[in-house]
Order: structure tokens, then C-alpha cells, then sequence
């Protein structure tokens, strides 16, 4: 997984500021189709705004935990039942995010 820096993560989440979540995850979880959505997600914004519906803290973080393992995509901030996944497109030439040194 990719290691950003505090000065990174805090950049991203002036970017991710302005986002409208891209994903809900309601009470089914993490269903097959749904880590498909943010894959794809991922893919065509590489920085992406999800919003968790009906879940308690304890929950909601065994979900992020999950979802960053699973699409190496780390977590850069949450607020409240929003949480802000970051992970660079693979082709240089496509990214779309220049993070700072």
C-alpha cells in the first residue's frame, strides 16, 4: 500500500473538501458489486469521497480498514460517517493528482 506523508494527506483532503460522496455503503456491506464500484471509482478519480449509512464506529472502521486492504487505497481522512480513499492511477500519464513533495 501506498505510505502518504501528513503534508500529503492534508493536501488530498483540501481536494477531497469540495467532493459529494461517490459511494454508499448502506446496511449490506461490502458486497461483491460494490468493491467492483469503488474499483472503478478509484480508477477514473483516484481520490473519492464514500459515506457509510447506519453504521457504528466500530463497524465503520473495520470497513475502511477492509476497503483500503483491499483496493490499496489508504484512507486519507474521515469526518463524521465520510471517509476520503486516495490511490494514484497506475499509468503516469493518466493521473489526474500531482501530490507535493
Amino acid at each position: 500500500m501506498i505510505e502518504l506523508r501528513n503534508p500529503q494527506k492534508r493536501y488530498l483532503r483540501g481536494l477531497g473538501n469540495g467532493l459529494k460522496p461517490t459511494i454508499h455503503i448502506g446496511k449490506s456491506g461490502l458486497t461483491e458489486s460494490l468493491l467492483k464500484a469503488i474499483q472503478e471509482a478509484l480508477d477514473d478519480h483516484e481520490l473519492i469521497k464514500i459515506r457509510f449509512l447506519e453504521y457504528e464506529r466500530e463497524e465503520k472502521k473495520q470497513l475502511i480498514e477492509e476497503i483500503s486492504s483491499t483496493m490499496d487505497a489508504p484512507m486519507v481522512g474521515s469526518i463524521g460517517h465520510t471517509a476520503l480513499f486516495y490511490r494514484p492511477q497506475q499509468n503516469l500519464s493518466e493521473r489526474k493528482i500531482s501530490l507535493p513533495a
